[in-house]
């Protein structure tokens, strides 16, 4: 599983011109579901997102967490992060997950991240989705369980 986290301001998914997810401050989190990806992983993912120290302090240090800041998270599914371009022109996306299984933990994220507390906008699933992102920082972070497996693996949170 592989997610592009920016801290934002605000963040909107539209779907054919109609708004179906939208946040003030918080993260923007662009989540791909890799191909044998669990619960645990999805556990994990949602855990590290919650707790990562990426916003501004009062002495301007990132030391607080999204919910520290009273954030919303709006997570949008992209299954591109798993494209392999080592080969030819053309991104193969053998290495994610098949749509239904992508479906299933793309969910179970948003569900663990509301267990955390969080509020949890999202976008659609498998739609053509326009997404407007007013990332600030900018701060941009790339989580991948395949590197916290390195460290101590899925459900590990440090």
């Amino acid at each position: 599983m592989k997610a592009v986290l920016q801290r934002a301001s605000r963040g909107r998914v539209t779907v054919d011109g109609r708004t179906v997810g939208e946040i003030e401050r918080g993260l923007v989190v662009l989540l791909g579901v890799a191909a044998g990806d669990t619960d645990a992983e999805a556990r994990w993912m949602a855990s590290k997102m919650a707790a990562l120290r990426i916003f501004e302090d009062d002495d301007g240090k990132m030391n607080l967490s999204v919910a520290d800041v009273g954030g919303a998270i709006l997570l949008v599914s992209q299954f591109t992060l798993l494209a392999s371009c080592r080969k030819g022109r053309r991104p193969s996306f053998v290495g994610a997950a098949r749509p239904e299984e992508g479906r299933r933990l793309y969910e179970r994220v948003g569900e663990f991240l509301r267990d955390e507390g969080l509020t949890v906008a999202a976008g659609r699933f498998g739609e053509r989705m326009m997404v407007a992102i007013e990332n600030e920082g900018p701060v941009t972070i790339i989580l991948d369980t395949d590197e916290g497996a390195a460290t101590g693996g899925p459900g590990e949170v440090s």
